[in-house]
C-alpha cells in the first residue's frame, strides 16, 4: 500500500510537478494540495485518485513554478502614489526613493490577479497527473511482489511445522497412554481395563488436534489462492490470517506436549509475521 509516484510538465510559462505519496491505512484517507487556479477541478481529480489507489494515506500535490517573465502580481499605482502623498503631506522634504520604499510595502499596494483556468492546459497536466499515478501503482507493484515472496515463504514454514507436530502428535499419544499406566502402576490400583480403555480414548479425544491440522491446512491453502487472485484482496488475508490463528492457538492449548508447544509457538511468530505485512496489501 506504501509508494511514490512523481511526474513533472513543462509548459510555456510555467513547470508542473504532481508527487503522490501513500501510506498504510484501514480505508482511503485521501489529501490534495492543488494551486487556487485548479483548485476546481478538485473533486473530479479525487474521484480519479480514488478509483486508481483504492486505500491508503494518500498525499497529492500539484506544484506550479512560474518560469516565464510575466507574473500575476501588479503594483496598484494609484493606492501608491495616495500613500507618497499622505506621508509628503507629513514629512514634506523626504526623499522621493525613500517614499516609494516604504509606500509598496503598504497594505494593497501590490493586487494579484487570479489567472483563469485554461482547459486545453488542464488537460496536458491530466496526462501528467495519470503518469504520476502510475509511477506511484509501479511502486507499489515493486513492492508487492517482494510482499507476496515473503508471504509464500512464511506460508512455507508453517507448513513445515505442522510436518513437525504430526510427528510429535503420534509420539504424544503413546507417551501419553504410558503414563497414565505408570501413574495407575504406581497407585497400586486394581482397574478395570475396559472403564480404563474408555477413560483413555476420552482422555486423548480431548487432546486430539486433527480437525486443527486439517482446518490449518486448508486456511493455508485458501491464503496462496487468494494472494493469487486479481482483485484487491489485504482485508480478505487478513480474516484468513485471523482464522489460522485460531486453529494454532488452539492446538497449542491442546498440545500437554512441552516439544509440540515449541513447535506452536515458531508457528505463531510466523503467523505474525504475515499479519504485519498483510497492512501493506491493498
Amino acid at each position: 500500500m506504501t509508494g511514490f509516484g512523481k511526474a513533472c510538465l513543462q509548459l510555456p510559462t510555467k513547470k508542473i510537478t504532481v508527487e503522490v505519496k501513500s501510506l498504510n491505512s484501514k480505508n482511503l484517507d485521501l489529501n490534495v494540495r492543488l494551486p487556487l487556479t485548479y483548485r476546481e477541478k478538485e473533486l473530479p481529480l479525487r474521484n480519479l485518485i480514488a478509483q486508481e489507489l483504492e486505500r491508503g494515506k494518500v498525499d497529492f500535490s500539484l506544484y506550479s513554478e512560474i518560469t516565464a517573465e510575466e507574473t500575476s502580481n501588479k503594483i496598484n499605482g494609484p493606492i501608491v502614489m495616495a500613500y507618497i502623498d499622505q506621508m509628503k503631506a507629513i514629512i514634506p522634504d523626504a526623499d522621493a526613493t525613500e517614499l516609494m520604499k516604504m509606500a509598496v510595502r503598504m497594505p494593497d499596494a501590490l493586487k494579484v490577479e487570479r489567472a483563469e483556468l485554461d482547459e486545453n492546459e488542464w488537460k496536458e497536466i491530466e496526462k501528467v497527473i495519470t503518469e504520476a499515478i502510475a509511477n506511484m501503482k509501479e511502486f507499489r507493484a515493486s513492492e508487492g511482489s517482494s510482499l507476496e515472496n515473503d508471504f509464500r515463504l512464511r506460508i512455507g514454514n508453517i507448513r513445515k511445522y505442522m510436518d513437525e507436530v504430526s510427528v510429535l502428535d503420534k509420539e504424544r499419544i503413546v507417551t501419553v497412554k504410558e503414563r497414565l499406566r505408570a501413574n495407575l502402576v504406581e497407585l497400586q490400583l486394581n482397574i478395570d481395563e475396559n472403564r480404563y480403555e474408555q477413560e483413555v480414548i476420552y482422555y486423548l479425544e480431548k487432546m486430539d488436534i486433527t480437525e486443527e491440522k486439517v482446518r490449518l491446512s486448508k486456511h493455508l491453502d485458501y491464503f496462496i489462492e487468494t494472494l493469487e487472485g486479481a482483485e484487491a484482496n489485504g482485508r480478505k488475508l487478513g480474516f484468513i490470517g485471523q482464522e489460522m490463528g485460531r486453529e494454532i492457538n488452539t492446538m497449542g492449548s491442546k498440545s500437554n506436549h512441552a516439544e509440540m508447544q515449541k513447535i506452536v509457538v515458531k508457528m505463531k511468530d510466523e503467523l505474525e509475521k504475515i499479519k504485519e505485512q498483510v497492512l501493506n496489501v491493498l
